[in-house]
């Protein structure tokens, strides 16, 4: 399970549109420049995140993009899917039918499936606005003081947590 570098190049892009605070559009030029990114890669990230409404595009002189909604209402999650596919350890496709040739499920299934719960649940529950705000710690730290990441899991209704203890993301 590896983040890819579209997901990486993107949320560090919307979070320099965050920091910026300009309320004009801005442009790929800027951020490319600001973070060191590839322009062609960026052009290519802005229309999957366009797409899935993430951003908006202006043209003109002053042309460039802003944010199609609250930067509090963007999960991870919804950046990720937006511009990859999902983060997956388990290598089967349909809960049903299992990775083995005879259909079976591997032995390692469902801890692969918790772990993709797990991941997903922790990427759905972070936005835009908590990392720009550097909350992550502190969101870290609610849930592992509860030990228990209930918030956006589905089909993980009590997922113990660990592995959080210790952890620090700030």
């Amino acid at each position: 399970m590896k983040l890819s570098t579209k997901a990486r190049y993107a949320m560090m892009a919307l979070l320099d549109m965050m920091e910026s605070d300009s309320v004009a559009p801005l442009s790929l030029v800027s951020i490319s420049e600001r973070q060191n990114l590839p322009l062609p890669y960026l052009e290519q990230i802005f229309l999957k995140l366009r797409k899935s409404n993430i951003v908006q595009s202006a043209r003109g002189a002053q042309g460039g993009y802003l944010f199609a909604r609250n930067p509090a209402d963007i999960t991870l999650y919804d950046v990720l899917v937006s511009v990859d596919k999902p983060l997956k350890a388990k290598r089967c496709n349909n809960a049903l039918i299992g990775c083995q040739l005879n259909g079976a499920r591997c032995i390692t299934h469902d801890l692969w499936a918790k772990m993709d719960d797990v991941v997903e649940g922790f990427l759905k529950g972070l936005t835009l606005q908590n990392v720009h705000d550097r909350a992550v710690g502190d969101i870290v730290f609610m849930m592992k003081k509860s030990q228990v990441a209930e918030t956006h899991m589905t089909g993980c209704d009590s997922v113990q947590m660990p592995f959080m203890q210790g952890v620090s993301l700030s």
